[in-house]
């Protein structure tokens, strides 16, 4: 293992001899939870943090009388996404019943954790599935916490998860500093090919979390995994790591489609088919498929398709073109290894624009730019410049990050 100035990688017992990939929960699991024995801890984390046998780490935890659960911080779109009721109110405070803990949302509100929340804490345990697109505000938030965590002198294990979507693919372009947001907290590409502890690591050595502070970090890493690795290599179930990422495939699509909701294109939100369609009123889904046929993308069919975006009960989210018809595309990855969804989604956006200029529209704050990292994408569909020029530009970002993560990385 490698050493760090800030940070450690908790050695962890050799599992070689099993087939099974062993994630960060499983892996402290099999040490009996002893690290956070007599502990008040706060746990950051979502309906994603289950172990090998399906079962969540706040279920495993109760187990434990010297382990006290005092606060669980929960990310953006909460702790069990669409589950809420399972939690107790007093007094306008979400009480979870199994520990009788707080809950804070860590997102909205209270972009980091209030310091109420940390005056009994010893340790502060942080365990969820990333997505491995920058668009998603986990590691943003996990900074966040980590910035915190550091002021108050609380000690923070990271339990470590994969990369879902490979850990040696990266793509995209590098955010530049001005478009940073919680959308894209640090200078990464779109996808990163991280695992959330790598990141922590990143974040901690070089001083990214607010005013170059560092925290205590330890890292538990997996076992087993390999970078080559997509999530389903493992006997782990799948869980929604935020909505509408209901499988591995709709999980990859979003490295591009996210970038979708930066125009008034509807992303197939509203329809069984979320970051997997793309359409509106006034667009035709034969022309644009054809268009895109001649770009000739790997991996990928398209099909055309005319829809209704529909609101599900309890979504949050209210869809582009709720219940108007749209005509649109429908992407089928028939090959996961080859297929691009940074260059398919920029393609898809570049020739709307140029097809539809009247009609097709960016977000009026320009949050393309936040999503994308840099106002080149827009610039470059004003310009009327070919799609397929677009990904040799980031491709130089692509091989500098490449080089930079190697002294992160914890897995082969």
């Amino acid at each position: 293992m490698k050493s760090y100035n800030h940070s450690v990688v908790m050695p962890v017992p050799d599992l070689s001899f099993h087939t099974s990939i062993f994630y960060g929960l499983d892996v402290l699991e099999q040490m009996d939870f002893k690290p956070i024995y007599d502990k008040n801890i706060g746990v950051f984390t979502n309906q994603s943090a289950v172990n090998r046998k399906g079962i969540h780490i706040l279920d495993l935890l109760k187990k434990y009388d010297k382990i006290n659960v005092e606060v669980i911080f929960s990310p953006q779109y909460g702790l069990f996404a669409k589950q809420d009721k399972k939690f107790k109110i007093n007094a306008k405070e979400q009480y979870d019943p199994t520990h009788n803990a707080r809950i804070v949302e860590v997102f909205g509100r209270n972009m980091k954790p209030p310091a109420w929340s940390m005056k009994n804490l010893d340790l502060i345990l942080i365990d969820l599935q990333d997505t491995g697109v920058r668009y998603s505000t986990f590691i943003g938030t996990m900074t966040k916490i980590l910035e915190v965590a550091s002021e108050w002198s609380v000690p923070v294990i990271v339990l470590d998860r994969p990369n879902p979507l490979r850990g040696d693919r990266i793509d995209g372009p590098v955010i530049r500093p001005r478009f940073q947001s919680l959308e894209g907290y640090h200078l990464i590409p779109i996808r990163h090919g991280m695992t959330i502890g790598e990141l922590a690591i990143m974040a901690n050595e070089m001083g990214w979390i607010k005013d170059l502070k560092r925290a205590n970090l330890t890292v538990i890493p997996m076992a087993n995994w390999k970078r080559s690795y997509w999530k389903d290599k493992s006997e782990h179930p799948w869980i929604e790591p935020q909505p509408g990422l209901k499988n591995i495939r709709t999980n990859l699509s979003y490295a591009g489609f996210g970038l979708i909701e930066g125009s008034n294109l509807n992303d197939g939100r509203g329809t069984g088919r979320p970051y997997m369609r793309v359409g509106a009123p006034w667009l035709s889904g034969y022309h644009l498929a054809e268009k895109l046929q001649d770009l000739e993308l790997p991996g990928l069919d398209i099909r055309v398709v005319e829809y209704i975006p529909r609101v599900d009960e309890g979504e949050k989210i209210i869809p582009q073109y709720v219940n108007k018809v749209c005509s649109g595309i429908d992407i089928v990855i028939n090959d996961p290894n080859r297929f691009d969804p940074i260059a398919t989604a920029t393609s898809i956006l570049v020739l709307t624009k140029q097809l539809y200029p009247r009609e097709f529209k960016w977000d009026e704050l320009n949050r393309i730019d936040m999503l994308y990292g840099h106002n080149q994408l827009r610039v470059f569909a004003a310009q009327g410049k070919p799609a397929n020029y677009l990904p040799p530009l980031w491709f130089k970002d692509v091989i500098t990050f490449n080089e930079f993560r190697q002294q992160f990385l914890i897995y082969k």
